[in-house]
C-alpha cells in the first residue's frame, strides 16, 4: 500500500500520531522477542504499542470511547498488566498478556454506567512508522474477515520493516455484546490501510439510531484481540501462506473453543440409509433404474449426486462388513450418465427434460464423479474402473482447452463458455487443485505418469491466487490433499508450501467462533465451514467433504505433517463431528427451520441434512434439504468409530487414531495435536450388557453411561484396552 493508494485518512487516524506523541507511559515496557510492548495513556484512550526498534510498530486502542478517562487502578505482571479505566460511559477493565516471543492478547471489558447505545466506535489497530505516524507506514493487507467467518486481519508492514501481523478477534467472547445490541459481527475485522483491526458493529446501520443498549451494571467483553507477530514479510505467496498457517496455529489454543458433544453417527447412518431406501422424495426411477434426487422432492438426478451417495455408502458398508442391495442399485444406474459420442460422463440423464440444459456443466461437476469412480475402482470395483477409464481422456482435453483455468460453466459438446466468472474476473479458481487430485488417483489406478504431469501442471497454474484461491471449499480441501500427496511422492517442499495456500484459504472461510445469536444459540457452529468464497452460510456437503479430505491427508502424511497443519486439520475434523449434527432437521428446534425452501421442502422425519445453516441464527434450510448430503453420516460413522476385532465394544475417538486388535487386547495410538485432549469412548456392542468391563493402561475413566465408558487422554497418547 503506497501513499498514493490510500484514498484518505479518517479523523481517528489523523489523531493517532498526536495521541502517541503526547501519551504517558504508565508501566515499563515488556520484551516480546524482538519487540517491545508499551502501555501508553493518551488523552482519549489507553494504547498498547508494539514496536520493533527502528522498524516501526502497531498501536492497539484498548477501548473506543473518546473523552475523559482516568486510570483508577494499575498492576504490572511479568507477562503483562491490568488496568481499570473510569470514563463517563462506564468502567473498563483492560488486561494484557504476553505469550512466548511473538504473541499477545488484549481483553477489554466494560461495565456501563448507564444503559449504553452503541452508535459508532472506531477501529482499534493502526500501523506506525518509526515516528509513530500511521500516515507514512507502507504495506499491504492480505486478508480480512469475510462475512461471519474468522475475525482475522492479516497484513504486512514492510516500510518500515516491522513484519507480518495476524490480528484475530475471539468473537465467541463478544456474544453477550452482540445479543444485547442485536448486532452481527459481519465483516467487522479488516479495514482500510492504515486503520485496521476490529470495529464493533452498531445497529441498525444507515440513518436510524440504535435502540438496543448494553445494560447498565453488566460486564461485557467488548474486545478480545489476539495478535501474532513475525519479523519478516512473506515475499511470495507460499511464504505468506506459511506465515498465516503458523500464526493461526499460535493463536488457536487461546480461542474460546467449545468441547464438542459426542454424537451417535452410527445411529444417524443407519437411519439415513433407511430413509434413502424408503422415502419417495429421496429417489426416483428412470429407464427402470434407481437414481438419487439432489434435494428432498426436488431437482433431477445427476452424476455427481449419484456417485457422492454411492461412494460414501460403500465406505460405510465396508466399515460395518455388510453390503446393502441399495448401493448396487445406484451403481447400476451410473452407466446411464455416460455419453458414448463424447466419451465422458454427463451431469444429467438423456431424459432430463426441457427445464435443464443437458449440455451445460459447472466445471467441477465434470471431475467430481470421476473422483468417486476412481476411489471405488481402487477398492476393486471393476465397473467403476471401466467407466473411469472410458471417461478420463475427455476430462484431460477439457483441462488443456481451458489451460487449467476453468470458467464457472461451459458447454460439454464444444467447450464453449456459458458463464465465465463469478463477478470478479475469476472463474472456479480451485478446480485446478481438485483436478490435480483426480489425476493423482488416475495415476494410482493406471500407473501412467502422464497423470502426475497433469497434476503438476494444474497446481502450477494455481500459483499467485493467494487468498482468492477458494471458490468452493470442498474443492479447495481436495486440492490441499493433492498438494500433500505430491509432496509425499516427490519430497518437493514447494508442494507442502502450496498446501499451506489451500489451507490458509480454507481457514479464512471457517467460522472460528461459536455464535449465540438468535437460533445459533441452539446448535454448534464453531469451526463450521462456509460453502463458497463469498458464501453466507455453513454447508453440509462442503463440510463433510472437507472432513474426508483432511482425514485422508492426515493418514497420507502421518507424522511428517508439520505441527501447525496437523493442529488445524485435526481440530477441524474434531469439531465437524459435532457441527455437522446441527444440519439435521430433527436436531434443530422447529422454529429455527425455514418455512419455505428454494428447492423442495424440509421433512424433519428424514435423516438428511439441510444445505444451509447460518452463523447469525437465521432460519436454516432456505436453500433446501440435501439428499446428496446423505454421505455425511456414512463418512463420519466409518471414520470416527473403530471396530476392535473380537472385543465386545467399539471405540470412538474425535481425533485420528490407529487401532490394532489382538487377542484380548486392543492397542490404540491417537494421532491428534500435541497439548490437546481427546474424547475416547468405549461403547458396548450389546446394549443389554452394560458398559464395557475393561482395563485401560494408564487412564482413568472420566465418565460413562448405560452402554459406554469414556476417557479423556492426551490427543497424541498411546494406550491399551484389555478385557476378559
Amino acid at each position: 500500500m503506497t501513499h498514493a493508494d490510500v484514498p484518505g485518512f479518517t479523523p481517528e487516524t489523523l489523531n493517532v500520531h498526536w495521541e502517541l506523541q503526547n501519551a504517558r507511559e504508565i508501566a515499563a515496557p515488556w520484551r516480546l522477542g524482538v519487540y517491545t510492548v508499551s502501555p501508553l495513556h493518551g488523552r482519549d484512550a489507553l494504547w498498547i504499542v508494539v514496536r520493533r526498534p527502528g522498524q516501526g510498530g502497531i498501536a492497539l486502542r484498548t477501548f473506543p470511547v473518546m473523552g475523559r478517562n482516568v486510570v483508577a487502578e494499575a498492576a504490572r505482571r511479568d507477562d503483562g498488566g491490568d488496568w481499570t479505566i473510569e470514563t463517563n460511559s462506564g468502567v473498563y477493565h483492560i488486561s494484557l498478556t504476553l505469550f512466548g516471543d511473538n504473541l499477545l492478547r488484549m481483553t477489554s471489558r466494560l461495565v456501563p454506567s448507564h444503559d449504553l447505545l452503541v452508535v459508532f466506535w472506531p477501529r482499534d489497530l493502526y500501523v506506525l512508522d518509526t515516528d509513530d505516524d500511521p500516515r507514512n507506514a507502507r504495506g499491504r493487507v492480505e486478508a480480512g474477515q469475510r462475512g461471519l467467518n474468522a475475525g482475522v486481519c492479516f497484513f504486512c508492514l514492510d516500510k518500515p520493516a516491522f513484519g507480518t501481523v495476524l490480528y484475530m478477534q475471539n468473537l465467541t467472547a463478544l456474544n453477550p455484546f452482540l445479543v444485547d445490541t442485536k448486532t452481527k459481527p459481519d465483516g467487522v475485522v479488516g479495514g482500510e490501510w492504515p486503520e485496521l483491526g476490529y470495529q464493533p458493529p452498531s445497529a441498525p446501520n444507515g440513518f436510524s439510531p440504535p435502540v438496543n443498549p448494553l445494560k447498565s451494571g453488566q460486564e461485557y467483553v467488548i474486545s478480545d484481540a489476539l495478535i501474532s507477530l513475525r519479523p519478516a514479510c512473506g515475499g511470495t505467496e507460499f511464504e505468506s501462506a506459511r506465515h498465516f498457517v503458523e500464526m493461526l496455529a499460535d493463536i488457536y489454543p487461546y480461542l474460546d473453543r467449545p468441547d464438542p458433544s459426542y454424537r451417535d453417527w452410527i445411529w444417524r447412518a443407519d437411519k439415513t440409509l433407511l430413509d434413502l431406501k424408503t422415502s419417495p422424495d429421496a429417489t426416483e426411477r428412470h429407464d427402470g433404474k434407481r437414481y438419487v434426487r439432489p434435494y428432498v422432492a426436488a431437482e433431477v438426478p445427476d452424476s455427481m449426486v449419484q456417485m457422492t451417495v454411492l461412494q460414501s455408502l460403500r465406505e460405510y458398508e465396508a466399515w460395518r462388513g455388510k453390503a446393502d442391495p441399495f448401493s448396487t442399485e445406484l451403481a447400476i444406474g451410473m452407466e446411464g450418465f455416460f455419453d458414448e459420442d463424447l466419451r465422458t460422463l454427463r451431469r444429467y440423464l438423456p431424459d432430463v427434460g426441457g427445464d435443464k440444459d443437458r449440455d451445460a456443466v459447472d466445471s467441477w461437476y465434470l471431475y467430481h464423479p470421476l473422483m468417486n469412480l476412481a476411489r471405488l475402482a481402487l477398492q476393486g470395483e471393476g465397473w467403476a474402473d471401466v467407466l473411469f477409464r472410458k471417461s478420463i481422456a475427455f476430462t484431460v482435453r477439457a483441462a488443456h482447452h481451458f489451460h487449467y483455468t476453468w470458467p464457472i460453466q461451459y458447454d460439454l459438446t464444444d467447450l464453449s463458455v456459458i458463464e465465465k466468472d463469478r463477478g470478479d474476473g475469476l472463474g472456479q479458481t480451485d478446480v485446478g487443485g481438485f483436478y490435480a487430485y483426480v489425476m493423482l488417483l488416475a495415476h494410482e489406478l493406471t500407473r501412467d505418469t502422464t497423470y502426475v504431469d497433469e497434476a503438476r501442471a494444474a497446481l502450477k497454474a494455481l500459483e499467485n491466487k493467494r487468498f482468492e484461491l477458494v471458490y468452493q471449499t470442498n474443492l479447495t480441501a481436495w486440492g490441499a490433499l493433492a498438494c500433500l500427496r505430491l509432496w509425499r511422492m516427490e519430497r518437493d517442499a514447494r508442494y507442502l508450501d502450496q498446501a499451506c495456500v489451500f489451507i490458509a484459504g480454507l481457514m479464512h472461510n471457517c467460522e472460528l467462533w461459536g455464535s449465540r445469536i438468535e437460533w445459533a444459540g441452539t446448535y454448534a457452529s464453531f469451526f463450521g465451514v462456509t460453502c463458497l468464497h463469498d458464501g453466507p452460510y455453513m454447508a453440509a456437503y462442503e463440510a463433510f467433504e472437507m472432513f474426508a479430505a483432511f482425514d485422508e491427508a492426515l493418514k497420507v502424511c502421518d507424522i511428517d505433517l508439520p505441527a501447525p497443519l496437523r493442529l488445524l486439520m485435526c481440530e477441524y475434523r474434531r469439531h465437524a463431528l459435532d457441527v455437522l449434527w446441527s444440519f439435521y432437521p430433527d436436531a434443530l428446534p422447529v422454529g429455527s427451520l425455514a418455512t419455505e425452501s428454494r428447492n423442495g421442502h424440509i421433512d424433519r422425519a428424514l435423516s438428511l441434512p439441510l444445505e444451509d445453516v447460518y452463523g447469525d441464527g437465521s432460519p436454516a434450510g432456505r436453500v433446501g434439504q440435501e439428499v446428496y448430503g446423505a454421505g455425511a453420516a456414512f463418512v463420519l460413522a466409518s471414520r470416527a468409530f473403530f471396530p476392535c476385532g473380537d472385543a465386545p465394544f467399539r471405540l470412538f475417538c474425535d481425533y485420528p487414531a490407529h487401532v490394532e486388535a489382538g487377542e484380548g487386547v486392543v492397542t490404540v495410538r491417537l494421532k491428534g495435536p500435541e497439548g490437546l485432549v481427546a474424547r475416547v469412548r468405549l461403547i458396548a456392542l450389546d446394549d443389554r450388557a452394560g458398559p464395557p468391563k475393561v482395563r485401560v493402561g494408564g487412564l482413568e475413566p472420566s465418565g460413562g453411561g448405560e452402554t459406554h465408558v469414556e476417557y479423556r487422554p492426551r490427543a497424541d497418547a498411546g494406550f491399551t484396552v484389555a478385557w476378559s
